[in-house]
């Protein structure tokens, strides 16, 4: 019979284990018991639960001290803490190391149910997450990009040291379907940022007032459907990389505040008076000559210079047929696989 979460209770009174175990193998849980924090070390070990509750006092070794433990070696372990002691510092300090929440004794078996089932799906939802991520991080890897021209290979090589530098500017330009999405991804996804946002924007998707608030955010009452403040994608990707998909076709006024954000790493939201600092990556591409549109004046020459850092010219298809074999196998596999051939 399955199970709703193996549960590890560690208190030293008799009657707090009996009951709770009572109670939530009732509902469907199964359920370790521990008098010690010793004696929960080796449950830990040997049959690694998904949820712990732990007494805060416990004889011999504590249970803040467990609970550290339990973060250091096992993170995605949820703990909830009980707690017989009137002084809710205590609580509030086993919250700040890693507890999800407390129990104040005498507690409420409903409502150590509810706690139990809100610690057990929060913590499915972070494994979700971290698999989603995992998911996503092994897809957008430089490995996965098919390739055997000498072009394509001095494209990733570069692409590579970039990823690992920390360079925050970097320009791909290319022709549509050359893949400046992927190489972006790549570069993120292979970084030290990996772990934080990858925000994509479309340049040309948005009028220049939505795509101002998009990229920077409003304050409440900025404009007339500005009902509450709204933190824009530059903030949001604080950390990670933002890329300007199409940056070409930008409006020039826009243009000039993109500058003074690269320039600064600072702006501000639509409305607002504040200058908010952040650390955002810019992966910024284009399939305009972007020269010519400096000559025709439609696009900042100084924001060009500040973009142009790391350039990547992504060559097409036609001039890369080494390529054509590779990615004809590669796409005759994903059709077999999506249509069962």
């Amino acid at each position: 019979m399955t199970t709703k979460g193996r549960i590890l209770v560690v208190d030293d009174e008799y009657l707090i284990r009996w009951s709770l175990q009572q109670n939530l193998v009732e509902h469907g849980y199964e359920v370790l018991l521990a008098a010690s924090a010793e004696e929960g070390l080796v449950l830990m070990d040997r049959e690694e639960p998904n949820l712990v509750l732990l007494d805060i006092q416990l004889p011999g070794m504590s249970g803040m001290d467990l609970l550290l433990s339990i973060k250091e070696t096992r993170p995605g372990c949820a703990v909830v803490m009980i707690t017989a002691t009137s002084d809710l510092s205590v609580a509030v300090q086993a919250m700040k190391d890693g507890a999800f929440d407390y129990l104040p004794k005498p507690f409420n078996l409903d409502e150590v149910r509810l706690t139990v089932d809100k610690a057990l799906e929060n913590k499915r939802l972070k494994d979700e997450v971290v698999r989603l991520k995992e998911k996503e991080s092994s897809q957008y890897v430089f490995h996965n990009i098919i390739h055997e021209s000498r072009a394509m290979a001095e494209v990733v090589e570069v692409a590579r040291k970039i990823a690992a530098s920390d360079a925050t500017t970097v320009l791909l330009t290319g022709e549509s379907g050359t893949g400046k999405d992927l190489i972006a991804q790549a570069i993120h996804y292979e970084s030290a940022r990996q772990a934080m946002p990858f925000m994509p924007v479309n340049c040309t998707a948005l009028p220049r007032e939505l795509l101002e608030s998009e990229l920077m955010g409003h304050e409440k009452g900025a404009f007339t459907d500005a009902k509450s403040l709204k933190k824009g994608q530059f903030e949001l990707t604080d950390g990670g990389t933002l890329f300007l998909d199409e940056i070409g076709d930008m409006d020039l006024a826009l243009q000039a505040k993109i500058l003074r954000f690269m320039e600064s790493r600072t702006f501000k939201r639509v409305g607002g008076t504040r200058d908010i600092t952040v650390d955002v990556r810019i992966i910024a591409a284009t399939n305009r000559d972007l020269e010519e549109k400096i000559r025709e004046r439609t696009f900042r020459e100084d924001l060009f210079y500040r973009l142009n850092v790391i350039p990547i010219t992504i060559p097409p298809l036609r001039d890369r047929s080494a390529d054509v074999a590779p990615l004809a196998e590669y796409f005759l596999a994903e059709f077999n696989r999506d249509l069962g051939k």
